[in-house]
């Protein structure tokens, strides 16, 4: 019985990779623009002073619904969706780090945490470049104050350009004022807060499926458990990080150069609170992600199953 419950880790060599990554485009873009409002709003709460523009998340979600409507909370989203390459960069580098640590340990908890680690280190080499371009985007209309650049006006028309035009608006003031560099601003910062994260979320995902495995009735899909473990193991992380996301978003959007002089004045200025700041935002985006990642992951793993395996897994 105790042997039935166990929950079955699809691993890399299992998988069919052409159906693994043609699903996976999919069910990246889908999980990114079900949660991006979330991400905005938490961006904007970390970045404000105090509560000088919003006092919390849901009144910062129908302060911007009203201000400026539902594309308010799109800001900067086609810019966010070339993070796609790096969804699918992270998703592979996982994968194959855990095949290379299982010649060393069976360990499922150190495959896990090697992995994630590794994975993000790969993923935000290509990500923090979008992200301080979709930062700055998101942080136009109500809290275009608090940022470095503010998109420029048409001459004529006394509009700013549309969705691309936007783009090559702040990457070009970018450029201007710090260089390649400044694509990369808070990369250090970004690896100290995604790097433990995904090496404390991994562990303890698998490790909260277990134990709700012990704990289900013998019939429970297992699909139930892991959606269920996902959110405790996102919670968890969230918490553990979140003091360094805060630091990281002010990095990156107000133009700092010391990580640690950032968080020295975040300390100074509003106490220990300060580093909660965006966590219930954090959460409240990454409990829905971490279901229709774990649903959709675990789906995709399924249905790449190498055909002469799908009959002899017990899901």
């Amino acid at each position: 019985m105790q042997q039935k419950r166990n929950i079955q880790i699809i691993e890399w060599e299992d998988l069919d990779k052409r159906k693994f990554y043609s699903f996976g485009v999919f069910m990246t873009m889908t999980i990114r623009a079900t949660v991006y409002p979330a991400t905005l709003i938490r961006t904007r709460l970390q970045v404000q002073k105090g509560k000088s523009l919003y006092s919390g998340t849901f009144d910062a979600f129908f302060k911007i619904l009203r201000a400026e409507g539902v594309r308010g909370l799109y800001r900067g989203f086609m810019v966010n969706t070339f993070t796609l390459i790096s969804g699918q960069a992270y998703i592979t580098t996982y994968e194959l780090v855990r095949k290379y640590v299982s010649q060393y340990s069976e360990d499922n908890t150190v495959k896990s945490l090697v992995a994630g680690g590794s994975a993000s280190l790969v993923a935000q080499s290509i990500t923090v470049p979008i992200d301080v371009v979709s930062q700055q985007l998101m942080m136009q209309g109500q809290g275009q104050h608090l940022t470095r650049f503010q998109l420029r006006s048409n001459s004529e028309t006394g509009k700013s350009a549309k969705v691309f035009g936007q783009t090559r608006n702040i990457v070009a003031q970018i450029f201007a004022a710090d260089g390649f560099r400044g694509f990369y601003r808070g990369y250090v910062a970004s690896l100290l807060t995604y790097i433990p994260n995904s090496a404390v979320w991994w562990p303890f995902y698998h490790f909260y499926a277990e134990q709700l495995s012990k704990l289900a009735p013998s019939d429970c899909p297992h699909l139930i458990l892991q959606a269920m473990a996902g959110p405790l193991a996102a919670a968890t992380a969230s918490t553990v990080t979140n003091p360094m996301d805060v630091v990281r978003a002010r990095v990156q959007v107000e133009g700092r150069t010391s990580v640690i002089e950032t968080f020295r004045q975040l300390i100074k200025e509003e106490g220990c609170l300060g580093l909660t700041k965006g966590l219930s935002a954090r959460i409240i985006s990454s409990t829905p992600t971490a279901i229709v990642i774990v649903v959709g992951y675990e789906t995709l793993k399924k249905l790449s199953l190498r055909p002469e395996l799908v009959d002899s897994r017990h899901w």
